[in-house]
């Protein structure tokens, strides 16, 4: 597994840790960052975690907009906070190709959620990748 591959699974940890204690979005970031924490998030996992914390809104409408027959509040947890890392990847982050934020997703959903999970999450963050080449998504 590689470095980043890695830190996409730690941000995951760390947002849908904070959903499950009821926290705040990434509300556990600070917990993890500390090195004394068993499974520590590093300087991409955190930086994953802080752009989905400032762009949640933005995140979220886009998610809601394009998950057809689908609330955020129906999805299973690491399937909304999978799509949001992933949105955020693909909006946000210029160093990572669209096709590699689509996968990453994936694969993650297909370890971690659903048997349907990963045909789901592929198939929104690929609509946003349409979306957006399509010049109907902005980073701001």
């Amino acid at each position: 597994m590689g470095a980043r591959t890695k830190s996409r699974k730690r941000a995951l940890d760390v947002l849908f840790e904070s959903e499950l204690q009821d926290r705040p979005v990434g509300g556990t970031l600070e917990e993890r960052r500390s090195p004394d924490h068993e499974y520590p998030a590093n300087d991409y996992a955190a930086l994953l975690v802080e752009g989905v914390i400032d762009h949640q809104t933005r995140l979220d409408a886009l998610i809601a907009e394009h998950a057809v027959g689908w609330t955020l509040d129906r999805m299973p947890a690491v399937d909304r906070n999978l799509l949001r890392i992933g949105v955020y990847e693909i909006v946000f982050r210029d160093d990572v190709p669209d096709q590699v934020a689509v996968s990453e997703a994936v694969e993650l959903a297909r370890d971690l959620s659903t048997d349907e999970s990963p045909r789901f999450v592929g198939g929104l963050l690929g609509r946003i990748v349409e979306v957006k080449a399509a010049g109907e998504v902005d980073a701001s």
